[in-house]
C-alpha cells in the first residue's frame, strides 16, 4: 500500500514537475526520497540536477550514465526499424522512458526502496511508458504518480509554480517562457505553455540545437555516414562511439537548421497534442540509413519492414518496449539489416537534409542492367511484353466479363 511506504525512489529531472513532487512526496507520505537522475545525454542539465535535488531534500541521488545505452540499444534500433511515429516524429522522449524506467528499477532494489514516482501527468502518454516499464520488470512495485494521486491539489503550472516558490525551489519555467522542454542526445521537444494553441508559431529563441535556417550558412555542408549491418559507425570516415557519433551529427546538422519538427500527433491517452521537436542528427541519420537500404535491401524485404515500421514505431510510441511483440519485431528487423552496409552522402542546406549519393560493397544496384544505354544482353528488353500482358490478365477478364476496372 502506498500509505506505508518509507523511501521512494524518485525519477527526477530537475525540471518543475519533479522538483516539486519532490518536496510534496516528502511533506505528503513522510517518506525518504531518492532522486534517480539518468543521463541520456541532457548535457548541463544533469550536474545542476544532482545539486537540487540534496538542496531539496533527497535523502540520497543516483546519478546514472545511460548514454551509451540509450543510443546502441534504443536510437539505433528504432532507426534500423525506420520507426517514424505519424509520418513525423523520431520518437525522441518516447524511446527514452523505457530505459530511464528501467534504470529506476536498477535503483529501488539498490536502495530497497517501497516504491517508484515518477513526474508524468495523468494526461500525457509517460506515465504509461514509465509504468509499463516498471511493471514489466517489476511486477508487484508500488507506483505512487502524484498527477492520479487524490491528495494532489496542484492542478495546473501555475501552482505549481506558486508551490515551488513558496518552498524555495528553482524551476526552469517561468511566466516568461511558459513551456516545458526534455531533452537527450537524440532531440529537444517542446510543450505546453504558449505552445498549447496550435496556430501560434513557435517563438524563434526557442530553440536551443538548431540555428534559424535562415540564418544558416549560405554554403552547403557535407557528410558521408559509413554503416555496418545497419548500425551507423563512422562520421567522414573517422569511426566513432554511438555518444560521440551522435554529438557530431547534432553538432553538424544543427548548425544548418536541420531537423525541427512541429506537429499535433495523437497520444496514447486518447486526446490530440501539439509537440515541438529539435532532432538534427536523428533527422541526417534516418536519412543516411534509407540511402543504404535502398542499394542493399531486397525489394520484397523492404516492403515487409516498412509494412511494419508504423506498427514498431506505435509500440514505441506507446510505451510497450519491453513487450514480447516488441522482442519479435526487432529480431525481424535485425534479420533484414544483415547486408545494410555502406556509405551515404548527404548534403545540410538550409534546414534541409538530402541525399546526394550511396554506395555500398553488396550493393543490388546494377548499372548494365539498368543502363539506358547498351547493356550487352544483361536485361532482355523483349521479355517485359510477356511480364506486362500476365500481369495485366486477370484485369482483361474482369473487363471482358463487363465489370469496370
Amino acid at each position: 500500500m502506498a500509505s506505508d511506504v518509507k523511501k521512494i525512489a524518485l525519477a527526477y529531472s530537475g525540471g518543475l514537475d519533479t522538483s516539486v513532487i519532490l518536496k510534496w512526496l516528502q511533506e505528503t507520505y513522510k517518506a525518504d526520497i531518492v532522486a534517480y537522475i539518468a543521463d541520456i545525454g541532457q548535457g548541463e542539465e544533469t550536474a545542476p540536477a544532482v545539486e537540487k535535488a540534496k538542496k531539496t531534500g533527497a535523502s540520497s541521488v543516483h546519478c546514472l550514465d545511460l548514454r551509451e545505452e540509450f543510443v546502441r540499444d534504443y536510437v539505433f534500433p528504432a532507426m534500423r526499424a525506420n520507426a517514424i511515429y505519424e509520418g513525423c516524429y523520431l520518437l525522441g522522449t518516447s524511446i527514452a522512458r523505457p530505459l530511464i524506467a528501467k534504470g529506476q528499477i536498477d535503483v529501488l532494489r539498490k536502495e530497497k526502496a517501497d516504491a517508484v514516482s515518477h513526474g508524468a501527468t495523468g494526461k500525457g502518454n509517460d506515465q504509461v511508458r514509465f509504468e509499463l516499464t516498471y511493471l514489466a520488470l517489476e511486477p508487484n512495485v508500488t507506483i505512487i504518480a502524484p498527477w492520479r494521486d487524490p491528495k494532489w491539489d496542484l492542478t495546473s503550472r501555475t501552482k505549481m509554480l506558486d508551490y515551488a516558490e513558496k518552498h524555495g525551489i528553482e524551476v526552469p519555467v517561468t511566466a516568461a517562457k511558459p513551456y516545458s522542454m526534455d531533452a537527450n542526445l537524440l532531440h529537444i521537444s517542446y510543450e505546453g505553455g504558449i505552445l498549447e494553441d496550435p496556430w501560434n508559431e513557435p517563438p524563434m529563441d526557442m530553440f536551443r540545437r538548431t540555428v534559424d535556417p535562415s540564418q544558416s550558412p549560405d554554403e552547403p555542408t557535407y557528410v558521408e555516414i559509413d554503416f555496418e549491418e545497419g548500425t551507423p559507425v563512422a562520421v567522414d570516415g573517422k569511426r566513432l562511439g554511438p555518444v560521440e557519433l551522435m554529438e557530431t551529427l547534432n553538432k553538424l546538422a544543427g548548425a544548418n537548421g536541420v531537423g525541427r519538427v512541429d506537429l499535433v500527433e495523437n497520444r496514447f491517452v486518447g486526446m490530440k497534442s501539439r509537440g515541438v521537436y529539435e532532432t538534427p542528427g536523428g533527422t541526417v541519420l534516418y536519412a543516411a540509413h534509407r540511402a543504404v537500404e535502398s542499394l542493399t535491401m531486397d525489394r520484397e524485404v523492404m516492403l515487409e519492414r516498412d509494412r511494419l515500421s508504423p506498427k514498431i514505431a506505435q509500440l514505441m510510441y506507446n510505451g510497450f518496449w519491453f513487450a514480447p511483440e516488441m522482442k519479435v519485431l526487432k529480431a525481424f528487423v535485425d534479420k533484414t539489416q544483415e547486408d545494410v552496409t555502406g556509405t551515404a552522402r548527404i548534403k545540410l542546406y538550409k534546414g534541409n537534409c538530402t541525399v546526394v549519393g550511396r554506395k555500398a560493397p553488396k550493393s543490388l544496384y546494377d548499372p548494365q542492367i539498368s543502363t539506358f544505354e547498351e547493356d550487352e544482353g544483361a536485361y532482355a528488353q523483349s521479355d517485359a511484353g510477356a511480364f506486362i500482358r500476365l500481369n495485366a490478365l486477370r484485369l482483361r477478364v474482369r473487363k471482358n466479363a463487363g465489370l469496370e476496372p
